[in-house]
């Protein structure tokens, strides 16, 4: 069994498909102090906005039924489930806006940080959830330090705040006590308001620490080893053998066909014995003369050889047939730099005696 690679060995930065496929499998950077900050940030919201008014309009409706009980007939079921449905619309206004506050919070903490995706890959059961080892590593490894410094942070953070506020207020507080008790639900919600602004502030800045980190993490856990890059790699593009060996089938099927192609050819221009160029030229049809096969060296003489069973001329210009064979490719026509050098070979040997060897 093949052992996973070692973090150590995880030296080169993921690639643009390893990142994609990690995208597709859910496996994206999400920090959990973004989704707590966002529901603070919601009961910030609400209890700013909403909850005192909601709270005076819900408590009115109750002191009714508390104050004169009385004035409520409960003589059949029907009327006392009319009494609770009454009881729970009521109820239903004031926590209604408060949970599509918390959740439209929670909704765009997860825009905020990836767009939400469909995938069944994090649900899927895999071991190294429930292995005591990992559980073990992500306890007590660099992971589970950094947990342990953020939740003593938000910790001693909400500890301080805390005591600020509420020795700011302390005053306020003994009044309230000793005062109207009516009083005491405004300045419980306008201490929970302050202590939550002091705590979403602070918060931010966890959050864009934490953001930070998780991102910086995530990058790390893709990251890949060498022979992990070279796989990919030869997935992506190939094998270098596979694909140098169907180069090869392809170059040996090609130089087939080119020297299957020389007895059709009209004249074959040659450095005696280093290059070759075998030309067709159509006097019917006119038009440039067409490169048939082309080589060096062994397939020059091959060329050569070819030709010289199937009669056909062999005009040897060194320069002409140099050049030619860096600019002509087979199975198209000459360049028109060539058209009078060719012309003169195709003149000379159509008007001589068709005894005579051309050379």
């Amino acid at each position: 069994m093949s052992q996973a690679p070692d973090k150590d060995s995880k030296t080169e930065e993921p690639t643009e498909k390893k990142i994609s496929d990690a995208l597709e499998k859910g496996n994206t950077p999400r920090s959990r102090e973004m989704s707590v900050f966002a529901s603070l940030l919601g009961v910030l919201i609400a209890s700013a906005f909403l909850i005192g008014p909601a709270t005076v309009s819900l408590s009115s409706q109750l002191l009714i039924l508390i104050d004169h009980p009385g004035a409520f007939a409960l003589e059949s079921g029907t009327e006392a489930n009319q009494l609770l449905w009454a009881i729970a619309i009521e109820s239903g206004r004031f926590l209604v806006p408060v949970v599509v506050i918390l959740a439209a919070a929670g909704m765009a903490a997860a825009f905020f940080q990836n767009a939400p995706k469909l995938t069944f890959e994090q649900i899927r059961p895999k071991w190294n959830r429930v292995s005591p080892s990992a559980g073990w590593q992500r306890i007590f490894g660099a992971q589970g330090f950094v947990e342990f410094l953020k939740s003593f942070f938000k910790f001693g953070a909400i500890a301080v705040i805390c005591l600020i506020i509420l020795n700011s207020d302390r005053e306020t507080v003994v009044n309230a006590m000793l005062g109207d008790p009516s009083a005491l639900p405004g300045l419980a919600l306008s201490l929970a308001t302050r202590l939550l602004s002091a705590v979403c502030v602070t918060m931010a800045l966890l959050v864009a620490a934490d953001i930070v980190w998780t991102r910086f993490r995530w990058r790390a856990d893709l990251r890949m080893t060498r022979q992990e890059l070279k796989d990919e790699l030869k997935q992506s593009e190939g094998d270098p053998l596979v694909k140098g060996r169907l180069r090869s089938l392809a170059r040996d099927r090609a130089r087939r066909r080119m020297i299957a192609a020389v007895p059709r050819a009209t004249v074959v221009i040659a450095n005696p014995t280093h290059y070759a160029l075998a030309l067709k030229y159509d006097r019917a049809k006119g038009g440039a003369p067409l490169g048939v096969a082309k080589g060096v060296d062994l397939i020059a003489l091959r060329i050569r050889e070819i030709a010289s069973l199937h009669s056909i001329p062999i005009v040897e210009d060194r320069p002409l047939a140099r050049a030619m064979y860096e600019a002509v490719e087979v199975d198209q026509w000459i360049p028109p730099e060539f058209y009078r050098a060719v012309a003169k070979i195709l003149h000379f040997i159509y008007s001589r005696p068709a005894h005579v060897p051309a050379r």
